[in-house]
């Protein structure tokens, strides 16, 4: 993108302000996001001047663009992307959309300015895998203590622990007794 988002705002201003897409409740929504998400660009009294019902939402909307350049670039660069994330169809129909989708240029979501890590990128095969390497060491660990552990006295210790404590105890004596 060669314009500034200041810049691209001045353009699409005269658009959303004639979209009647953008109600009152659509309005409220981005006032909120930019209220509650950056107060640096809309302060509490602000929010509320702008979430006046009394006048018209087109004046809200007009006041709040105004408002917005007036900001700068970091705030005009949160509008859209508060307009991006609960308006997806207005923002994809603004006339700089639109201009960069007709030239070529791929049309990219405004992204955060925060790294976005990615918290595993192996297959499912590379999760069960390693599951499967720790659920063997821990049968390993936990079959390896006994010396000698018949079949039956190690599936009545492994029942008894979803059982009362009485019956626990008995099948923990029995188990222990075959030792």
């Amino acid at each position: 993108m060669t314009e500034s988002f200041h810049e691209q705002l001045r353009i699409d201003s005269r658009f959303l302000k004639s979209d009647r897409r953008l109600d009152t409740e659509l309005v409220d929504k981005l006032i909120l996001q930019l209220n509650r998400i950056y107060p640096q660009i809309l302060t509490d009294k602000e929010a509320s001047r702008f979430r006046d019902l009394d006048v018209p939402t087109c004046i809200r909307l007009a006041e709040l663009l105004n408002h917005l350049q007036e900001k700068g670039e970091e705030a005009c660069r949160e509008f859209y992307r508060a307009l991006h994330l609960h308006v997806e169809d207005v923002y994809f129909s603004l006339p700089t959309r639109l201009r960069l989708r007709e030239s070529g240029e791929p049309v990219v979501p405004i992204t955060s300015p925060k790294h976005r890590y990615v918290m595993n990128d192996h297959s499912p095969f590379f999760f069960l895998s390693c599951f499967s390497v720790a659920v063997g060491a821990a049968l390993l660990y936990y079959y390896g203590e006994s010396k000698q552990v018949s079949g039956s006295s190690s599936a009545l210790g492994l029942a008894a622990m979803g059982l009362s404590r009485k019956v626990r105890d008995v099948l923990i004596w029995y188990t222990e007794d075959g030792k």
